[in-house]
């Protein structure tokens, strides 16, 4: 296994270690959360610059650097559900899309065609874990003026307005990846 497919497996270790911290009380926890999910986001950004600049580039790679992906930003956004920050309904859009093209692919593997991630999806990931920062930022924020104050009830508002309007344009975003993802290959799509 090269070094960009090790970076990709990575992420989804750290997956695990990221919910952990998220769940566990206290302001290093939450702290911690934030500082393992940047690293498992850095991850994504090596290991395929690694991967193009040292021409490691791999089936394998294709494949698994964007189920990495998913399985790092549906782990975020299934504890933001769980947390009561983010609506279940827009959960459950996102991971049937994800799924959806998830089981594309595989189903494409199995023909013996590797479909790669497509640029909308990749820019879809860019704006969940802009907006999974921005989640985590807030719970972060949070925990620092409870830590130390007390914490608004007005702020709590405005903040989980601005979550709410953030998740609905990555909500959109996904619909639209999925749906040009799938009229992209809808000749592979055919022929399967």
């Amino acid at each position: 296994m090269n070094l960009a497919n090790r970076l990709t497996m990575s992420r989804i270790l750290l997956t695990f270690v990221f919910m952990f911290f998220l769940f566990c009380n206290g302001l290093w926890a939450k702290a911690m959360s934030l500082v393992v999910f940047i690293l498992a986001a850095l991850s994504d950004y090596f290991d395929g610059m690694i991967a193009q600049r040292r021409n490691m580039i791999t089936d394998f790679g294709r494949l698994m650097d964007p189920i990495a992906d998913k399985i790092l930003v549906l782990a975020a956004f299934a504890a933001f559900v769980q947390l009561q920050l983010i609506e279940a309904w827009m959960f459950v859009i996102i991971i049937a899309r994800e799924i959806m093209i998830t089981s594309l692919r595989l189903f494409a593997l199995n023909k013996g065609k590797v479909l790669s991630a497509a640029r909308a999806g990749k820019h879809k990931t860019v704006v969940q874990m802009g907006v999974i920062f921005t989640i985590l930022g807030f719970i972060l924020l949070k925990e620092i003026v409870l830590k130390y104050s007390t914490w608004n009830p007005a702020w709590e508002k405005m903040f989980r307005q601005g979550i709410f309007f953030l998740m609905l344009l990555t909500v959109g975003l996904t619909l639209y990846s999925g749906l040009s993802y799938l009229w992209e290959n809808r000749k592979i799509i055919t022929r399967l």
